[in-house]
């Protein structure tokens, strides 16, 4: 009787966020917001404070909010069983709808109608990423400590700073300045070791030797999955550095594409991983690149889930994130200017950005309707030129 308790439990879980992963378009807030409707006000598998609880974990530790929220309620539902359903479930829509662009684009994205289409998407994408910047910064700008953390990450970032020593080295700092020196007392070996912490970076570096590209492909994505704090967007400014600069995988149009077909798909934003894969290395990259962006976030859950309630309550945790947070707004502020550039290229492009804007800014659409009014827009332009 108790198995086939557990087999329910399973089932139900691994139902809930099939559904939830095919019909949760507009971001992590709003993946969370369904989530908490169903969850706890509609089936009561959670109370209210649980759920805040693995909220508030979700945002002490790198990976996408809502995939890890996912696989934390799996976990409590249905233990280990549940915390892959959950996490799979969740994933698998946006992979798949991500597969199928994929192939669309690959085939037909270099006729004039598709080209169409990405002339009026463009644009929104642009307003999203502006929108998506402010409103982070609204939340992780407070006080001028972290205002003053954000200005110096934003200009090592235009520098040329890579982003993962940006983000680490703005997580070290915020522990200095938010935790310190109350904590340094009570642990003073610790002062030698925490400005050491950005050197992980050098890791990523003995990967360049390697020249399979699949394992390339994979070991990156891992690397994004494992460091990538904040908003999904955070994704782009790791593809820009690397995939586009460094290994002339994309081009800066390719990227720009890769970020609305995150928009336009369900689920997760990081399912961008599986059109950026796909353009790469086929449906194989397409695979490696998913499996490897979210593997870190189950691994991390993990791991971390029996500690939640120590984290909620370390300083240095919350140290750590006041500075990362406030990188995470500048690295998004600089890889948007520099797709400005690419998506923003007539007077037809600027009025689509400004109406954009005013509608993302003073309406709750969904970010999928804006870009498929987007590639409507496109259509009209072109058929009318």
């Amino acid at each position: 009787m108790e198995k086939d308790r557990s087999w329910k439990s399973l089932l139900d879980v691994a139902g809930l966020f099939l559904k939830l992963g095919t019909i949760s378009f507009g971001g992590p807030a709003a993946h969370v917001a369904l989530m908490e409707q169903e969850i706890v006000r509609k089936r009561g598998w959670l109370d209210c404070d649980h759920f805040l609880d693995l909220l508030a974990a979700t945002n002490l530790v790198p990976g996408p909010n809502a995939t890890e929220m996912a696989i934390h309620i799996g976990y409590v539902r249905a233990g280990w069983p549940g915390l892959v359903a959950a996490g799979s479930a969740f994933i698998l829509p946006a992979f798949l709808i991500s597969l199928a662009l994929s192939w669309i684009y690959v085939r037909f994205g270099a006729l004039p109608e598709g080209q169409a289409l990405f002339y009026g998407i463009n644009p929104v994408v642009m307003a999203i990423i502006l929108v998506a910047t402010f409103r982070l910064g609204k939340t992780a700008l407070k006080g001028k400590v972290q205002v003053l953390l954000g200005v110096l990450a934003f200009g090592a970032a235009l520098l040329g700073v890579n982003e993962v020593l940006i983000l680490l080295g703005s997580g070290v700092l915020g522990i200095f300045l938010y935790a310190l020196p109350g904590w340094l007392k009570k642990r003073p070996s610790m002062a030698m070791v925490l400005p050491l912490i950005p050197l992980i970076y050098t890791i990523p570096k003995s990967w360049a030797w390697l020249d399979n590209q699949m394992v390339l492909l994979g070991l990156f994505f891992l690397k994004v999955g494992s460091l990538l704090f904040g908003s999904g967007m955070v994704l782009f400014a790791f593809i820009q550095r690397d995939v586009v600069s460094r290994y002339g995988w994309l081009t800066q149009q390719q990227l720009i594409d890769a970020i609305a077909v995150g928009q336009m798909t369900p689920g997760p934003v990081l399912s961008s991983a599986t059109f950026i894969g796909y353009l790469v290395s086929g449906w194989p990259g397409a695979l490696v690149a998913t499996v490897a962006v979210f593997l870190p976030s189950f691994i991390i859950v993990s791991l971390m889930g029996p500690f939640i309630p120590r984290l909620r309550q370390s300083r240095i945790a919350q140290a750590f994130l006041k500075g990362v947070n406030a990188a995470v707004v500048a690295l998004i502020l600089t890889v948007s200017l520099v797709l400005f550039r690419s998506a923003i290229i007539d007077v037809w492009t600027v009025i689509i950005l400004v109406v954009g804007l005013f509608i993302l800014l003073r309406t709750k659409v969904d970010s999928f309707w804006l870009v498929l009014g987007g590639a409507a827009v496109g259509l009209i332009h072109f058929f009318i030129t």
